[in-house]
């Protein structure tokens, strides 16, 4: 994360999550850390700041309507009374995203245990599905599938308002040692399904002084090397004509929009890949953009505390690709990319093709804080500093873009490999393709 940073940014939408918290406060963690003083009066300085972060930069200065101040004091009054570290996180948590806007929340410092629990879940359409099961974890032994539905995690219902509720509990604030999941296989009854999580103790603290030999520091770089390799664009070129680009993120500090662009060129058709792409930096959304257009291109207006401002994309003049765009996104597509993508359709640039996407359109600042100098904790602040009206007026936040063609795949193609979104889009560019085919092309990494 980069301080103060201004980004189109993904985040789950925080509707009615006070409730949420509320009712999961009792819930024992992986391994509940235990309250001290320092701890608690780190967690006051820690909501302190949030406060602050949110009352200097916030974009609507009547902050939506709520009373800010009485919402703060009484989640100091809840961390007064907190009995482990977990529910000073959870009340530091709950007051930020009270302001029920995609962009604002607490990033918490990490806990001192890492959960894995070995699978993954999205929503294609209104159904959740396991994508993805990591071979060796006891999700694999349990007999969970990729394509299976997921009817609920310990007794909760994901849907399209509240699944990310439970990754942001479980993941961030409240980690499980394990889940029980009632699952469906396509063409069978329903099944209960109890999965552990594989937990490791980490250090409460950590410490950048080198004193423990460099060993916490070596443990961040390759924690970040581990999170950026999950970040890398991929391509693929179908024949002469037609380049497949999936697009995992918008960095502003990387090569990969220039490195893609000359990829490109030369050719006809291009896919881009926005599936998954949960967003970035503004900076690289604007770039990426103006690769497509001759002329400068509007994209729609920032609504601030200070007024409104228009974003802007600066064409490329001749240099801008001339081929056919096809986009193509899901569930998961958030923030910048589904500004982009509306932009696509807006102008009549390209064809968006897939699942509805995020509806998570804010742009917001993060500030990373710490606390302590030599042995320190880290936790950040993200906050929405302006909304996005796109050019036609309309706005994207908790609604997404409606895709020109919706195509979901199947719970068979998610078991099979199949991904007959890709293999579409690649006909419509002119360069048939099976299902199976384009399924062996981005595979999950």
């Amino acid at each position: 994360m980069q301080i103060a940073r201004a980004r189109c940014r993904f985040a789950s939408r925080p509707f009615a999550l006070a409730v949420w918290i509320a009712a999961w406060a009792a819930i024992p963690p992986a391994a509940a850390q235990s309250l001290g003083k320092l701890d608690r009066e780190r967690g006051r300085a820690m909501l302190a700041q949030v406060r602050s972060d949110i009352e200097k930069h916030y974009y609507d200065p009547t902050f939506r309507g709520i009373d800010l101040g009485s919402r703060f004091d009484a989640a100091d009054q809840r961390i007064r009374q907190a009995k482990t570290i977990e529910e000073v996180f959870a009340s530091v948590a709950q007051v930020a995203l009270e302001l029920n806007d995609s962009h604002t929340y607490f990033l918490p410092p990490a806990l001192t245990v890492q959960v894995q629990y070995g699978w993954e879940m999205q929503m294609v359409g209104d159904t959740c599905f396991v994508t993805r099961v990591k071979p060796g974890s006891d999700a694999a032994a349990q007999g969970l599938r990729v394509g299976d539905a997921i009817l609920s995690v310990n007794g909760q219902v994901p849907t399209r308002e509240t699944l990310w509720k439970l990754l942001y509990l479980y993941h961030l604030l409240r980690p499980q040692p394990g889940l029980r999941i009632m699952a469906r296989s396509s063409g069978d009854a329903p099944r209960q399904i109890d999965v552990a999580a594989k937990v490791r103790q980490k250090h409460k603290v950590i410490d950048l002084t080198g004193t423990d030999g460099g060993t916490d520091i070596w443990n961040l770089i390759r924690e970040a090397e581990s999170e950026a390799s999950a970040h890398i664009s991929r391509y693929e070129e179908i024949g002469r004509d037609l380049m497949i680009w999936e697009f995992a993120v918008f960095d502003h500090f990387d090569r990969r929009v220039e490195d893609g662009m000359k990829r490109a060129r030369g050719r006809q058709a291009l896919v881009l890949d926005l599936r998954g792409n949960a967003g970035g930096d503004e900076r690289a959304l604007l770039e990426l953009l103006g690769h497509f257009f001759k002329t400068d291109v509007k994209i729609g207006d920032l609504r601030r505390r200070t007024g409104i401002e228009p974003l802007m994309a600066k064409g490329r003049g001749e240099k801008a690709y001339p081929g056919k765009l096809l986009v193509i996104v899901d569930s998961q597509s958030g923030s910048a990319s589904e500004v982009f993508a509306r932009t696509i359709q807006i102008t009549g640039r390209g064809t968006v093709i897939g699942d509805r996407t995020a509806g998570s359109v804010m742009r917001s600042r993060t500030f990373n804080h710490k606390s302590g100098v030599e042995r320190a904790i880290f936790y950040a602040t993200s906050v929405a500093d302006a909304s996005v009206t796109m050019s036609d007026g309309s706005e994207l936040e908790g609604k997404g873009v409606i895709p020109d063609e919706l195509l979901l795949p199947s719970s068979q193609d998610l078991a099979a490999g199949r991904d007959p979104v890709l293999a579409r889009a690649a006909t419509l560019l002119g360069s048939p393709m099976t299902a199976e085919a384009a399924g062996r092309i981005l595979r999950p990494r």
